[in-house]
């Protein structure tokens, strides 16, 4: 039964991908949707069976790499930190895969889209199903995939196609770490196995690793490794600016992108690795402070878009920060507790805002709607329901995680904890507006839009609402009916899925911390929506007369282009690296110096060669005296100095320094003749 998880979202993807043309539109939609909702009652019996029964399943498959001390094989892992995982992805994709049926039902492609919707399924249950590294980086390269594959599904577009492409290349950045860590782990542990890794991350605590003849504490090098991968897959600040391009693709990619599976998977790692983590105490410091500072760019960055799904996609980079720093706090079943309840009122989110732009022809600026309230009740209720679980409004989903992760932060009394706290607080209040904002200005304000586009507005129907009434009930109550099971004081329901440090557990003192601190988000949540109206509906002149103001016009731009991340890239780093590219490494070294000394230029060199020796046969006996006799002379000559120059300068230094030559007699030729053509 366990298996029938990962073998029906892969069946399916084959069935829809390789016999779409004979299945149809209606046969590849009933396939697939049946598969992953199948998977989600079978994940509903593995979640009773594992979770609140506490029976770990622990699936040996086959082998698979087996090369003297390094061992991996196909294995398959169920615990509690694993049927949460289930649950979340198996559920958002089955709703997901439910609202596609009725979103695509204009395009022509439906069995692909189905396909690969199946595929990023297939490739998340197998990353969180993992029972080594390996297997799970199998998972997580799948993932990169699949998410490359559905945001270029409109592969037409130029800037599905570009936006796909950097999805890819900033991943491979993040992948690259995550690799070195697991490398970095096998070389310290012998092993890529969870449960040999885990036993032994206390006995290896004091371990050190050794590069380029200097020592590094072992555990905190592979740490920073690993959440190098978690920085580019769950879109941390560095490595966070695919995030709001991967928009380009359908609506429900981004539901399913943000909500359930690429952007958690990061998260879901720390959480697995937490035994390692533990005993890297400065590793945990890099992780809070990163998270927390993600948190405050995207939230920054978030209050001043106009296009309504980029709105949410950086309040999902912000959300992503307060699970990321949470996990850096030690606190990693609040910061796993806030990714579940996340997904459901995310997605809600996504989904409804693709419902708005569904019946606006498309329209995505937030400028050129307003008064949909009167068009699309249901939707505008349904957004209702999303913003105010988002913004952490009391007894709703929201609430009673994000809290918590502010509680945790205050109770914890360390200075990276304090930091982490102070910009939560503040990005409270961000979030809060930026939602309210997007109500107002879709839903409230005066309409903008064209009355071509207002007349053919319609509400959702039957099966686009399913989804998002399910959705609704469980932004609602999810949170109240998990907390006490998830990250209540004394639960066992994690059992020996994550570990903490007992000086590092502090939901206990968080309970007695005072009642101005857990007010404080309250405050800072009625306070942004106050600002929202004021600036979206009460008074929007005001708000255009601020941006006349240089100072908040300077500030409006340098937040409206994302702090200039964007530009820093590919100005200072893309274009340097396509520059050397182009003319170091292709002109200088692979058409010049290896071109030269390779079999062409050897090819080419020797036959004008014998040109100038064939003037020696002149068969004169004194000519060849003195060829012979220049030619020892040099011998001597060279095997002197050469020994002589070995014991002054290290050869490598010599070969150094005539690359260095070559390429400083390329570059000066080549600004001459940059010279030369503008002059002429």
């Amino acid at each position: 039964m366990y298996l029938l998880v990962l073998l029906l979202p892969l069946l399916a993807s084959i069935s829809a991908g390789l016999f779409g043309r004979f299945l149809g539109y209606r046969g590849a939609a009933l396939v697939t949707t049946s598969s992953i909702f199948l998977c989600f009652v079978i994940s509903c019996v593995c979640f009773y069976e594992v979770a609140l029964s506490g029976v770990t399943c622990s699936i040996e498959f086959m082998p698979w790499f087996f090369s003297e001390m390094f061992d991996a094989s196909w294995g398959f892992y169920f615990d509690s930190l694993t049927v949460v995982m289930l649950l979340v992805i198996t559920s958002i994709s089955s709703l997901v895969h439910l609202y596609s049926i009725s979103y695509m039902e204009a395009d022509p492609h439906l069995p692909r889209f189905m396909s690969y919707l199946s595929i990023f399924t297939f490739f998340m249950l197998m990353l969180v199903t993992a029972d080594n590294f390996l297997q799970m980086f199998f998972g997580w390269e799948g993932v990169g995939l699949a998410s490359y594959l559905l945001i270029n599904f409109w592969f037409t577009r130029l800037q599905a196609s570009k936006a796909s492409i950097k999805a890819m290349l900033v991943n491979r950045v993040g992948d690259f770490g995550f690799a070195l860590g697991i490398m970095a782990l096998f070389t310290v542990f012998k092993t890529v196995d969870f449960s040999t890794v885990f036993a032994l991350a206390a006995y290896k605590s004091e371990a050190v690793l050794v590069f380029c003849n200097m020592e590094f504490h072992a555990l905190t090098v592979i740490c920073i490794l690993l959440f190098v991968g978690a920085v580019g897959k769950s879109a941390q600040l560095g490595l966070h600016t695919w995030l709001p391009d991967a928009m380009e693709g359908p609506t429900p990619v981004s539901a399913l992108i943000h909500a359930a599976t690429m952007v958690t998977a990061g998260v879901f790692m720390v959480a697995r690795c937490s035994p390692l983590f533990e005993y890297a105490p400065r590793a945990l410091v890099v992780v809070a402070i990163i998270g927390a500072m993600t948190c405050f760019f995207a939230a920054t960055t978030g209050v001043v878009q106009n296009d309504l799904k980029r709105v949410i996609a950086y309040s999902t980079a912000s959300q992503l920060g307060y699970m990321v720093f949470a996990c850096g706090i030690s606190q990693y079943s609040v910061g796993v507790f806030h990714l579940m309840n996340h997904a459901f009122f995310k997605a809600l989110l996504f989904l409804s805002a693709g419902s708005v732009i569904h019946s606006l022809a498309d329209q995505q600026d937030m400028r050129k709607m307003g008064g949909m309230a009167q068009i699309l009740p249901y939707t505008y209720a349904m957004m209702c329901i999303g913003s105010f679980s988002l913004v952490g409004f009391p007894f709703l989903t929201g609430f009673y995680s994000k809290d918590v992760i502010l509680e945790v932060a205050f109770a914890r009394y360390t200075w990276d904890s304090s930091f982490a706290y102070i910009i939560g607080s503040i990005c409270v209040a961000f979030t809060s507006y930026y939602s309210f904002r997007l109500l107002f200005l879709t839903f409230i304000a005066p309409t903008n839009a064209y009355k071509t586009t207002v007349k053919a507005a319609h509400d959702a129907p039957f099966i686009l609402a399913l989804p998002l009434f399910i959705l609704a009930v469980g932004s609602i109550f999810v949170g109240y009916l998990a907390k006490d099971m998830m990250i209540g004081i004394g639960t066992s329901f994690w059992n020996n899925a994550i570990f903490v440090l007992p000086q590092n557990n502090v939901l206990l003192e968080s309970e007695f911390i005072p009642q101005s601190v857990k007010f404080l988000p309250l405050i800072a949540t009625f306070s942004g929506a106050v600002v929202a109206y004021f600036f979206a509906v009460y008074s929007p002149i005001t708000s255009f007369k601020l941006k006349e103001i240089p100072f908040f016009r300077k500030l409006y731009s340098f937040l409206n282009k994302r702090w200039y991340f964007d530009k820093v890239y590919n100005d200072y780093i893309s274009q340097t690296t396509m520059n050397f590219g182009y003319n170091v490494s292709f002109k200088a070294l692979d058409k010049g110096f290896f071109e030269i000394c390779g079999p062409t230029g050897i090819a080419q060199t020797f036959p004008a060669m014998a040109q100038y020796w064939s003037r020696l046969q002149s068969g004169l006996i004194y000519h060849y005296a003195v060829v012979m006799l220049l030619g020892l002379t040099t011998i001597v000559l060279l095997s002197n100095a050469w020994g002589y120059l070995e014991n002054l300068v290290d050869s490598r230094i010599l070969f150094i320094y005539a690359i260095a030559f070559l390429f400083y007699n390329y570059y000066s030729n080549d600004s001459t003749n940059h010279d030369d053509i503008k002059q002429k």
